[in-house]
């Protein structure tokens, strides 16, 4: 098949929604297909790049200050709320058409209700191309970082949702990680769609995540002692990944395992502010900050915990979560968003109540004094990550487009 996968964010951007589009792109192209993503330039001008077998072309774009995009610095005057900016394609029909006909796929997948998905949606419906959208946000996702007033955040909330269900509807196909997210997002507001929604996790290449002592190499680079029990958190660090949480819960757990080390593997906005709390705290020699870490280390660097800790409220499904558990981390969670279907307590981890870092850090001591118990997780975390396996995805998604392709034959 001739593929278009339409997406506001991705590579280099290492947050979900990118991970997911290059993965797929990626897997599609490995599977023999025709592959072409569009999504924003990070440089602004319009260029395309052959990266992996997939055509990626990149839009016109501006720069917006709400969102992180890990690559690009704000001015400080300049700032809306990220240091970081997130790059955005606000004119993109000219483009979009020229490359659709150029291209003429058979089948559309759209990632993001962005000036860029909806300009997909509207030339592919005139052309009448099959349209597949994945739903990654829910519309606290959106709204719980930006601080919006209480009195707003319902009703702004119950917009965000209709207009994602609104966008949804116009497709032939709906996809959401997780029969959690469909359920949040549609089922429990009272929504309807008049077209097919399934759950289809965004899974992890689990041939890259195994199980296993890391080499004596990864030790050494990142200077990580071999001889600590080892907390780890990956992922942004932003404030909406609550990692000031999980460092209060783990300095308290201090109190029981004095020699414990946490890792904290990313960057962002936040990183900064909690190296002044670890630093006031005084827990600076237990605590370490390695940045951003990308694949082949990365791998390694999930083999060095001995579980996997985060306390974000807002995840539909949490990537870096089955990674962990594909390389057979225990895993400590919250109750909320869409976790509960990686992390299952009293199986391969605990699932905590949001915001209490007594209950996380009690969970962090169990797991790190119990070897039996951290066994039991580990052997779980690996048969539930299974589950998520990335080929089983994309097995699902060339199913998917053939549906709507059948669908749409006379």
């Amino acid at each position: 098949m001739k593929i278009v996968i339409a997406t506001a964010v991705y590579y280099p951007m290492t947050n979900g929604v990118a991970v997911f589009s290059h993965n797929l792109a990626v897997g599609l192209a490995r599977r023999g297909h025709d592959v072409m993503v569009l999504c924003p330039s990070q440089t602004g001008k319009n260029h395309t790049l052959v990266m992996d077998g997939v055509k990626v072309v990149y839009l016109k774009s501006i720069q917006a200050k709400v969102y992180p995009d890990q690559i690009h610095p704000v001015p400080k005057k300049k700032r809306l709320f990220y240091r970081h900016g997130f790059r955005v394609s606000v004119f993109p029909q000219r483009e979009i058409r020229k490359a659709l006909d150029k291209f003429k796929p058979d089948v559309v997948h759209v990632q993001i209700s962005d000036p860029i998905g909806l300009s997909v949606v509207f030339c592919a419906k005139k052309r009448g191309i099959p349209i597949v959208t994945t739903e990654h946000n829910q519309p606290e996702v959106i709204t719980d970082p930006l601080k919006i007033p209480g009195f707003l955040k319902k009703p702004v909330n119950v917009l965000l949702a209709a207009y994602f269900v609104n966008r949804q509807s116009k497709s032939d196909f709906v996809t959401m990680p997780t029969k959690q997210a469909i359920d949040s997002l549609i089922i429990s507001r009272g929504k309807e769609l008049d077209v097919p929604v399934a759950a289809v996790s965004n899974g992890v290449d689990i041939g890259n995540f195994k199980p296993g002592k890391p080499s004596r190499e990864i030790y050494d680079k990142y200077n990580i002692p071999a001889d600590r029990p080892i907390v780890l958190y990956v992922g942004r660090v932003d404030p909406e990944k609550k990692i000031g949480t999980v460092i209060e819960a783990f300095s308290l757990a201090l109190k029981k395992i004095p020699n414990a080390l946490m890792l904290v593997v990313g960057d962002g906005v936040d990183k900064n502010r909690l190296e002044k709390k670890v630093s006031e705290e005084g827990i600076s020699e237990n605590v370490k900050f390695l940045g951003r870490i990308l694949p082949p280390d990365l791998y390694e660097i999930y083999k060095v915990g001995d579980l996997f800790a985060t306390a974000s409220e807002i995840e539909t499904q949490g990537i870096v979560l089955i990674e962990a558990a594909a390389t057979g981390l225990p895993l400590i969670a919250v109750d909320k968003g869409a976790v509960s279907e990686v992390c299952i307590t009293g199986e391969n981890g605990y699932l905590c109540q949001p915001g209490n870092a007594s209950e996380i850090s009690e969970a962090m001591v169990k797991i790190l004094i119990d070897r039996k118990l951290r066994d039991k997780f580990r052997q779980n975390s690996v048969k539930i990550a299974s589950e998520h396996d990335f080929e089983k995805t994309l097995d699902k998604f060339i199913n998917i487009y053939n549906r709507v392709q059948e669908k749409g034959r006379p």
